[in-house]
């Protein structure tokens, strides 16, 4: 998921757009990180990671409406798991991403990265 996260991470940092991204693994993630991103991408391995329990209370008690998100994984109990920690969260959740093989087809992933961008409030996505 690593590799994944990045070759989002590097997409979206290529683009024309100007976008800002920032990476974190879960352990070191904060919500005011959170805070100021209007798209934001969530992957991991499995359902439940001990790691996410942080992520877990987060969304729990966070109100992300008119932010657009993608989820991905490589397990289809995972992708069910992020999408059900976002769904109260109010935040606009697009198709779920599923690598298979362990790599991800350049322009797939490209195609749905545009699909999650566009799910956002247009008028709030940063650029920079």
């Amino acid at each position: 998921m690593q590799e994944l996260a990045g070759n989002i991470a590097a997409i979206i940092g290529e683009s024309s757009h100007g976008y800002s991204v920032a990476l974190f693994q879960a352990e070191n993630f904060s919500g005011d990180d959170l805070l100021p991103a209007y798209v934001f991408f969530l992957g991991c391995t499995e359902a439940k990671p001990p790691s996410f329990h942080y992520i877990e209370d987060l969304f729990r008690h966070i109100n992300l409406a008119g932010r657009a998100c993608g989820i991905f994984s490589s397990n289809a109990k995972a992708l069910k798991y992020l999408a059900s920690l976002v769904r109260d969260s109010e935040t606009a959740v697009g198709k779920p991403f599923m690598v298979k093989g362990g790599a991800a087809d350049g322009e797939k992933l490209q195609n749905w990265i545009q699909s999650i961008f566009k799910k956002g409030d247009k008028n709030g996505i940063y650029q920079s």
